[in-house]
């Protein structure tokens, strides 16, 4: 038998991550009938399937499986030692990929951004924006600002502040608020609301609706924070919002003061193999003191 080659495993792997010829030929940029002939030339070498072939897909026999095992240590150790590299880097240079959501790029994080390239010419920005946590260990990016409580035991980083929330409606529907008088809760009652989407369940601010508003009053479920706020400013019903946009927006004013029970961390983070990095320690240096700037704004006492 032929010795195996490294490519070869992690051709195994993108057929089953694909379940599928065509998707693991579109991974790999060949056609289906390249990947058809590798795949069974392989198997010929082997002398035993990698795979068995159902309606629903391709799944690994028991050598695919092994293969496919392999295939995802080898991954992790290129991975590691990539992130490895990129620590012993001497001068601040080359591409960074900063992970955020739309809500804090577009309302926080573009100055930082700016302020950045002008003390760091050299070093070029791969944004991604994102509502999921994407993989730091993985390098999917290099740093990420995230709203959370609870940031993984694999990064390090630090906290820039809390990320208050409090209860918004549209400025025209609530003078007495407009006047500095908070409204109680009979006020509230029998309001129509908006929250965010089902696929946030997990953020405090979608709990707080769901386990205060009636069903039959959530008037909109809208799946961005920015959209969240315009549809509040439009007086489609009253939400939680954070403080750091609906401060901001003269369309909206206060109904609650700031509450914990829908209330986060900010928190900018990096993997400890990439925190000596030059160009990832000037970033989380310069955005940590950019940020900090917005403190009071964040936590919804001025700014």
């Amino acid at each position: 038998m032929q010795p195996l080659l490294w490519d070869e495993f992690r051709f195994v792997k993108a057929i089953a991550e694909a379940r599928g010829l065509t998707g693991a030929a579109d991974a790999i940029g060949v056609n289906h009938s390249t990947v058809f002939r590798r795949l069974g030339d392989l198997e010929k070498r082997l002398g035993t399937p990698l795979f068995e072939r159902h309606r629903t897909g391709y799944a690994p026999t028991s050598a695919g499986e092994e293969m496919i095992a392999l295939a995802e240590r080898m991954e992790e150790d290129v991975v590691a030692f990539t992130r490895k590299l990129a620590g012993k880097e001497l001068v601040p240079s080359g591409e960074l990929r900063v992970t955020t959501n739309d809500t804090l790029l577009v309302s926080l994080f573009v100055p930082v951004l700016a302020a950045f390239r002008r003390a760091h010419p050299n070093i070029r920005l791969d944004m991604l924006l994102s509502n999921e946590s994407l993989n730091l260990s993985k390098r999917d990016a290099d740093i990420a600002l995230r709203a959370t409580d609870a940031p993984p035991d694999t990064l390090v980083g630090r906290r820039i502040g809390g990320l208050v929330w409090c209860l918004y409606g549209r400025r025209a529907d609530w003078p007495d608020a407009v006047a500095g008088r908070t409204p109680d809760q009979d006020a509230l009652a029998g309001r129509d609301w908006v929250s965010l989407g089902d696929r946030f369940a997990h953020v405090k601010a979608h709990r707080f609706v769901r386990e205060n508003a009636p069903p039959e009053r959530i008037a909109l479920k809208i799946n961005t924070v920015l959209g969240l706020t315009e549809a509040v400013a439009a007086g489609i019903g009253i939400g939680p919002l954070p403080a750091f946009i609906a401060d901001r927006n003269p369309d909206v004013v206060r109904l609650s003061p700031p509450n914990p029970a829908f209330s986060t961390g900010l928190w900018l983070l990096t993997h400890p193999d990439l925190k000596n990095s030059p160009r990832v320690r000037a970033f989380m240096d310069l955005a940590g003191t950019e940020l900090s700037k917005f403190k009071a704004l964040l936590e919804g006492t001025g700014g």
